[in-house]
């Protein structure tokens, strides 16, 4: 006798709710990682609740083509590198946290396309801000 079970299949990055959902993911991986909780709480100073639409909306200028992100990441980051020198560790950690949250929750051609997205800005980031070792 053979059952046939419904295979569940994760859902894509391909609209607000699931981008929503997988910053949720991801920064629980963020904060709860010694390196770089303090990066965001501390030196930061960002209140989760507040940065979590801001990174949604960045999220979905990328992978849905939508308009609500005004701000400039790079800039963004240069001042916290003034004020905390982000490391290659923390770049490195951070694509980890990224590429585990996408495969724990989502499948599909936008969470590879967000997968690549995250590995580029890691390196941008990491040669803008001359990050060492």
């Amino acid at each position: 006798m053979s059952f046939n079970l419904p295979v569940t299949q994760k859902p894509d990055l391909d609209s607000p709710e699931h981008i929503a959902a997988f910053v949720e993911t991801f920064y629980g991986y963020l904060l709860n990682d010694e390196q770089l909780a303090p990066i965001f709480t501390d030196v930061a100073g960002i209140d989760i609740r507040e940065h979590f639409p801001r990174i949604q909306s960045y999220w979905e200028k990328l992978l849905l083509g939508q308009n609500n992100y005004h701000r400039h990441t790079m800039n963004i980051h240069r001042q916290l590198n003034n004020k905390q020198n982000l490391s290659i560790s923390d770049f490195d950690r951070w694509l980890a946290h990224f590429v585990n949250a996408v495969n724990t929750g989502f499948s599909g051609p936008k969470a590879e396309q967000a997968k690549r997205i995250a590995a580029t800005i890691a390196s941008n980031m990491r040669k803008s801000l001359n990050a060492g070792s």
